[in-house]
């Protein structure tokens, strides 16, 4: 069975890779700055926002009843909610996830890791969808697009 068929390529995949690659960061390169209670705990603080941030993304494409896994068709291009500010919260709260679990360790070298994270996921994902969404809503994405920030 190769790699693909045990590791389906979607972003929470790449989240939870990531997060396994900080945790490696804090451990075997463990640059320490952040190392104190407050940044575990602001770091916590984090995390949750960005879970939330997600869920809420989440309950918008239920919302909308359109497809919320990449690759699949959109039904709806979806402008309301967390959607007016980010085109892309979901990958936004995963990003804050990451982060939170990098003050959590206190280590800049999960931090770094964590940065990675937007590059990839755009790269990987968010162009396809934008040529997705252009394709199955022409004008009113490029609307969207130019009053709405990617990240």
């Amino acid at each position: 069975m190769g790699m693909r068929q045990r590791f389906p390529d979607l972003p929470p995949v790449w989240a939870i890779g990531f997060f396994a690659a900080e945790w490696l960061a804090a451990l075997y390169v463990p640059i320490n700055v952040f190392g104190s209670p407050i940044s575990a705990a602001l770091g916590l603080v984090l995390a949750c926002l960005g879970l939330g941030l997600a869920g809420w993304a989440a309950f918008w494409f239920a919302r909308k009843k359109t497809a919320i896994e990449p690759g699949e068709t959109p039904s709806a291009l979806i402008v309301e909610g967390p959607f007016r500010i980010n085109r892309n919260p979901i990958y936004t709260g995963m990003t804050l996830v990451l982060l939170g679990l990098a003050l959590w360790l206190g280590a800049l070298s999960s931090a770094i890791v964590a940065l990675g994270f937007p590059f990839l996921i755009t790269a990987r994902f968010v162009r396809a969808e934008e040529r997705g969404l252009r394709s199955a809503f022409g004008r009113a994405t490029d609307d969207y697009f130019a009053r709405t920030r990617r990240w």
